[in-house]
């Protein structure tokens, strides 16, 4: 292979894998909506350790099965606000989750990514929706936006152990692409309820998603970064901050200086 080869070889690989595309299927293209494999194209035995079931059928040989269609979103969102119903515990939370057909995220990640720390702690961290690391590793903020999250922790006094973290959305979007507004209100129950179970005195919204789903705001994050808000549970009041998040730290590290006034005045309300 001549070196430019080579060159527009890695750089197809590295947009294969920014866009999602992590796991080899086979060696030649497959119809997945067929009702049958067609006729002479082979399907691999390549296999994924973690993924899921049908994506695993798929790839063993065995013909695809149908495609069931997620119900429309507005019933979607009420199947969500049932199944939360008389959940007390967080591990009857994350069962719900794991039994809900509502999202069609469900149906293309590997696995669930429900929460990270200590489910006492007195401050809640939530993001939008897991990557391709926090999908392998089946928990939020694993990749070099956690990286990056665990050393803003750490500069104030705090860590996994002192706080816990969570994501509006528990699936991975294909190719971490953003939600659409009527995935993240499909999930906004469990989000909500999760944020009631843990009851913490302080909730910080990671970055403009967060903060417009869980407190109706419209504005953009730079506008609301650093301003104390109010996030009703039903049962209290909880003052919760919007700052950046720390993937976008990462493309704008600039703006590293305006979240450290948010995490100062974060230390500053939990009496640090």
């Amino acid at each position: 292979m001549t070196p430019d080869a080579d060159k527009a070889a890695r750089e197809l690989l590295a947009f294969y894998l920014e866009a999602g595309v992590d796991a080899p299927v086979g060696e030649k293209p497959l119809d997945r909506f067929a009702d049958d494999a067609a006729p002479g194209i082979e399907q691999g035995p390549v296999s994924q350790p973690g993924a899921p079931a049908s994506v695993e059928k798929m790839r063993t040989g065995a013909p695809p099965l149908p495609l069931a269609a997620p119900p429309p979103p507005n019933a979607a969102a009420m199947a969500a606000r049932e199944a939360v119903n008389g959940i007390a515990t967080l591990e009857d939370l994350r069962a719900a989750l794991d039994v809900f057909e509502g999202c069609a995220l469900k149906g293309t990640a590997t696995q669930l990514v429900f929460a990270d720390g200590n489910p006492q702690a007195k401050v809640m961290f939530v993001g939008e929706a897991p990557g391709r690391d926090e999908d392998i590793e089946g928990l939020p903020f694993v990749g070099r936006s956690g990286k990056l999250l665990d050393r803003m922790l750490n500069a104030v006094g705090l860590d996994r152990s002192s706080v816990y973290i969570a994501n509006i959305i528990p699936w991975r979007p294909p190719g971490n692409r953003t939600p659409t507004p009527q995935e993240s209100q499909i999930c906004l129950p469990f989000i909500q309820r999760q944020i009631e179970l843990v009851d913490p005195d302080i909730l910080v919204c990671l970055g403009g998603p967060s903060a417009q789903t869980l407190l109706g705001i419209r504005e953009g994050i730079t506008k609301m970064r650093g301003r104390w808000f109010s996030y009703h549970t039903g049962k209290r009041e909880i003052r919760a901050m919007p700052t950046f998040h720390p993937a976008f730290l990462l493309r704008s590290p600039l703006q590293k200086r305006l979240a450290w006034r948010d995490f100062l005045a974060i230390k500053k309300a939990l009496g640090g």
